[in-house]
């Protein structure tokens, strides 16, 4: 049995509460609606020394037409298959529902060890209340509140007494710690989750054709043909003016985030809409923060193409964020895998690049006499001369150039620096940060 413990029920009876209590910190987003929770969540808890996984579901909703009820019910089933103990959900104020008595049955089936979670148990008075869930015949009953904390610990209490014990094999977390991570972003309804999906071969992530889908940033392992990695699927990004719910500006914000905390970014577009505003802030973010950058331009066969199609594609795209052009562009199709794995041998390219260490004497070998073949125009009758150049050393790829008078080095004389790195070096998807220091 695996130590893994989903968290399951109907919409809207505190599971994400409790998961955010769990793992302690907010990884799920919660708020007063159901549906909220729409993809698998994985989180790590640690209660008196134990460690364990623990899996957020979205409502489970049984027979719904409702697209994404559909959907959410697919990922729950999923979840259970993969739990070794279901803590099942319950809300003491409305007793127990037709959907309470589907959701037993279905979880009867399981064979897996189910706890009862009474939640929104805020007083004494309504702890008696709770023996109406004895009727759903799974033994002893758990009055909680998610939001307090009260009652939780003897919940985890329990599930630390029947899970089996950690031989290692089921937890790699500090491992995963340790592995590239790879955020996927760009606007809502791209195809970012059927990237995900595509690779894995299986459906990880909730995909729908209606724009926003996916609320969270999902975090899953990639490890294939030699490549481990960790995919981070994003929530779409609007721009500010169109982030009307609560719920939008939370994945947002789960966005931008993911791009300050992965290794390197891959800024997918739709090949119907090309590049736009949106998509170049969130480029010059990922420049910002010094990530690795790979643009994916999907649905590439839905576009009607000619001969050079692909050539003058990646040049309008290039003209839209220029300066900084040096990085790869990969036409694709998630839906058909066209292209998919020679974008993941790309990304693994350019992650290796981000921790390119050039030798101080190999720099100044290839660049002196390129400036002084092409020095920096005098300024002020003052003439500017650059002695000799060293990489930082920093998580980024940072160099240093030691003058005379580094603040007469124009935009435009850096820029020029900036290519011949970039031409003698292989820095492609990199951000490169140039400093200019007193010799």
């Amino acid at each position: 049995m695996s130590r893994i413990v989903a968290i399951v029920g109907r919409p809207n009876v505190g599971k994400s509460t409790l998961f955010n209590r769990l793992v302690g910190e907010r990884k799920a987003i919660v708020d007063d609606f159901s549906g909220v929770t729409r993809d698998r969540h994985y989180g790590d808890c640690d209660w008196n020394g134990e460690t364990f996984t623990v899996i957020d579901t979205g409502g489970y909703v049984r027979d719904s037409k409702d697209i994404f009820e559909s959907a959410i019910r697919d990922q729950v089933n999923i979840a259970v298959e993969e739990a070794g103990l279901l803590i099942f959900m319950v809300d003491v104020h409305t007793e127990v529902t037709n959907l309470d008595t589907q959701f037993a049955e279905i979880l009867r089936k399981s064979k897996k060890p189910v706890l009862i979670a009474v939640n929104k148990v805020d007083n004494y008075d309504q702890i008696n209340d709770t023996a109406e869930f004895y009727r759903l015949g799974f033994g002893e009953l758990f009055p909680i509140s998610a939001i307090t904390g009260s009652g939780t610990g003897e919940l985890l209490d329990k599930v630390v007494e029947l899970l089996p014990p950690d031989d290692g094999k089921d937890y790699i977390d500090d491992e995963i710690s340790k592995l590239p991570k790879i955020a996927i972003v760009g606007r809502p309804n791209v195809g970012k989750s059927s990237f995900v999906n595509a690779l894995l071969g299986y459906n990880r992530n909730i995909v729908t054709d209606i724009a926003g889908t996916t609320r969270d940033s999902i975090h899953t392992r990639y490890n294939a043909f030699g490549k481990d990695l960790v995919l981070v699927d994003t929530a779409g990004i609007r721009k500010k003016s169109k982030v009307e719910e609560n719920i939008e500006f939370y994945s947002v914000m789960r966005s931008l985030r993911a791009i300050e905390n992965c290794d390197v970014c891959i800024l997918m577009l739709d090949a119907m809409n090309g590049i736009e505003s949106q998509d170049l802030n969130l480029l010059y973010l990922a420049q910002k923060h010094g990530k690795g950058i790979i643009i994916l331009v999907n649905k590439w066969d839905l576009y009607e193409k000619s001969t050079n199609t692909a050539k003058e594609y990646e040049e309008h795209i290039k003209k839209r964020t220029a300066p900084f052009v040096d990085y790869p562009v990969i036409f694709i199709s998630a839906l058909n895998k066209q292209r998919i794995f020679q974008a993941i041998e790309t990304v693994c390219e350019v992650y290796d690049r981000l921790s390119t260490r050039i030798k101080t004497s190999a720099l100044n070998e290839v660049l002196l006499p390129l400036i002084h073949a092409t020095p920096p125009p005098n300024i002020k009758g003052k003439s500017v001369s650059i002695k000799y150049i060293q990489q930082l050393p920093s998580k980024s790829v940072c160099f240093a150039y030691f003058c005379n008078l580094p603040q007469y080095i124009n935009d435009s004389y850096k820029r020029f620096l900036e290519n011949k790195l970039r031409e003698n070096f292989k820095l492609t998807g990199i951000p490169v940060k140039i400093f200019f220091r007193k010799k």
